[in-house]
């Protein structure tokens, strides 16, 4: 009787474990199958490029508001002074050369 009773118990869990493995595989086998990986590459692929248009429109927020800032700082919204001094001048820092800007056609 003892030995019927663990044939029994051996051969469920041989069907039990056997069961759990075959489902195992079909889902690991319908997770790789063609349709699948080109569902999932669709959804990644529009989530990133939500996720980078809403980049975008932080970056160009946020280069605004420094841009205000900025202005701000040089105050270049406000009229430039009258020129009852010397001519400008200006300075162009890759030659180090002094250029007057009647020269150019400034």
């Amino acid at each position: 009787m003892r030995r019927l009773f663990w044939l029994s118990v051996g051969a469920g869990a041989g069907v039990y474990a056997t069961h759990r493995v075959k489902r195992r595989v079909e889902r690991f086998t319908r997770a790789l199958s063609p349709e699948s990986v080109a569902a999932r590459a669709v959804s990644s692929g529009q989530s990133a490029g939500e996720r980078l248009r809403l980049f975008a429109s932080d970056v160009r927020t946020e280069m605004r508001a420094r841009e205000e800032e900025l202005r701000e700082a040089v105050r270049m919204d406000q009229a430039p002074p009258d020129g009852g001094g010397p001519q400008a001048r200006r300075v162009l820092k890759a030659r180090y050369t002094i250029i007057e800007n009647d020269k150019d056609g400034h």
